[in-house]
């Protein structure tokens, strides 16, 4: 295929740069813990200085490849789907989760929030960053609002993100994995003092699994 007819694709979603697709237990949030077949998709601007997959940073490096071929192999594995990031709504993210959809799959999005919200989600994962803040809906659509607390600001930070979601939605600070030795006791704390908010642990890497 040209390079012009696949960038028109990917333009319009038909094709995404995929990096990485596998099956693993979610190791995160309200689903950890659960089985689940993860899509990370290439491309993202957000440019988080602690981020543990920046190889996802630049799309060109990812295969454009067809959502059909994605949406295959994925029916093979497991009938709940996470697609991740990079920053999965840099792209439309309508054709993909339509044609999961079709196949009867529960889809799941760990997103920042940036783009505009495209796709049908059963569960959206909010986790917003301080250099490129969520736009709506994704905040008032969100299901689960996850924030990464990296230091002591993070907290306030995570505050005001609370005040954007609706009253039904979970709430979770998670310790970034390289600062979780000093950070995890002062979220301990917090949590204890202000009882809305969950911890969340990446607990895939304790498992030492994908």
């Amino acid at each position: 295929m040209e390079k012009e007819a696949v960038t028109s694709r990917v333009e319009q979603g038909l094709m995404l740069p995929l990096m990485e697709a596998f099956y693993t237990i979610q190791g995160e949030g309200y689903h950890k813990g659960t089985a689940a077949y993860f899509i990370r998709v290439g491309g993202c601007d957000v440019g988080c200085h602690w981020c543990d997959v920046k190889e996802s940073w630049n799309a060109e490096t990812h295969p454009p490849t067809d959502i059909l071929t994605i949406a295959e192999d994925a029916s093979q594995y497991s009938d709940t789907i996470v697609i991740t990031g990079g920053e999965p709504l840099t792209w439309d993210m309508g054709p993909l989760t339509q044609e999961l959809k079709r196949r009867g799959m529960k889809i799941h999005i760990e997103t920042s929030g940036a783009y505009p919200l495209t796709g049908i989600w059963d569960w959206i994962c909010l986790s917003p960053k301080k250099n490129k803040l969520p736009i709506e809906p994704s905040p008032s659509r969100a299901d689960e609002l996850k924030v990464i607390v990296y230091n002591r600001h993070d907290l306030i930070f995570a505050e005001t993100q609370a005040e954007r979601v609706s009253e039904d939605c979970l709430l979770y600070l998670q310790p970034e994995w390289s600062v979780r030795e000093k950070v995890t006791p002062l979220i301990v704390d917090y949590v204890m003092k202000n009882p809305k908010w969950r911890i969340s642990l990446q607990t895939h890497k304790y498992l030492n699994i994908p």
